[in-house]
């Protein structure tokens, strides 16, 4: 089991945050650092100091890290144009020295895009399956021919197709609870698939439906890495649970209900439930970026006790 770090910038962090928690997830060995990439913070937070863009913060940890993989959960396919996207994500591989991973997904808080000026269409699953296309099929073209896509939403001719990422594929990442579109998308055109904040049951269905659907894209199941992403809060005692759940405004039993929560042993054993039903990697998704400390106990007594 892979374990991850997860944030939610938009809730009040700076760069220098994020770039800390980076520096600290790679020294205690985990095996990414992701980020969520919104523009408004959500709930009660205040968001402050303001948002980081999601991109040009990981093109900086690329140039402050050396091992650990760079990405997203999810990059809104409303906030870039795909040729744009694909360029930038090239680059910040190029920065990274081949540690990019690109999870892309619809976009979907309204209010946001309304805060920013940012256009929000009303049909956002077909755009993102054209930008999934045009994409890749940049990457994918070989130096010196041209890559041309004529779609309802995109149109790109004759496009030289620069830059190359370092990767020979950037792993791409699709999720979502959708029962038939979501699963026909990653079967297509995704690396991993990523269920966030389900249940055991709910995933196990849904890793199902995507399986399936791969075979039916002709695709061996095994292609993919399956995924999940949960909150966690993890103490040695009660007490420090409680103090960790209260630092992010959570409660411990609704934690422990739909995360990641309880003592190292009792997120062991959650996390192996999740296992068990065919999740190969999971993305902790850490709230509060100044506990340190949390990450240290993860990788101490977590980790190590999964296979």
């Amino acid at each position: 089991m892979d374990l991850r770090v997860f944030t939610e910038p938009q809730q009040g962090a700076t760069y220098d945050t994020l770039l800390r928690v980076a520096k600290a997830a790679e020294d205690l060995g985990y095996g990414a650092f992701f980020r969520s990439d919104h523009y408004l913070h959500m709930g009660s937070a205040d968001g402050l100091p303001g948002p980081t863009d999601a991109w040009i913060t990981l093109a900086g940890i690329a140039r402050e890290t050396s091992t650990i993989r760079l990405g997203t959960l999810m990059t809104a396919g409303t906030f870039r144009l795909p040729g744009v996207l694909a360029i930038q994500v090239a680059q910040v591989d190029q920065m990274s020295g081949g540690r990019v991973e690109l999870g892309l997904g619809a976009g979907w808080y309204e209010a946001e895009h309304t805060a920013y000026g940012i256009p929000f269409p009303k049909e956002k699953f077909g755009r993102l399956e054209e930008q999934l296309a045009v994409v890749t099929g940049l990457w994918s073209t070989p130096v010196g021919e041209r890559f041309t896509f004529d779609g309802t939403y995109y149109q790109l001719k004759d496009s030289p197709a620069l830059p190359k990422p370092v990767q020979a594929r950037v792993p791409v990442l699709v999720g979502g609870h959708g029962a038939r579109r979501t699963p026909a998308l990653a079967a297509r055109h995704a690396d991993e698939f990523n269920i966030p904040f389900a249940s055991v049951a709910d995933s196990e269905q849904q890793f199902g439906r995507v399986r399936a659907a791969v075979r039916q894209a002709g695709r061996a199941p095994e292609d993919l890495v399956y995924s999940n992403a949960l909150v966690a809060c993890v103490g040695r005692t009660d007490g420090e649970v409680k103090r960790r759940a209260d630092a992010i405004g959570r409660d411990v039993e609704e934690l422990k209900a739909n995360g990641l929560a309880g003592s190292p042993a009792e997120v062991v054993e959650r996390i192996a439930r999740y296992q068990a039903v065919g999740s190969q990697r999971m993305y902790l998704q850490i709230l509060d970026l100044d506990d340190l400390d949390h990450l240290e106990l993860i990788a101490s007594e977590v980790m190590p006790a999964l296979d």
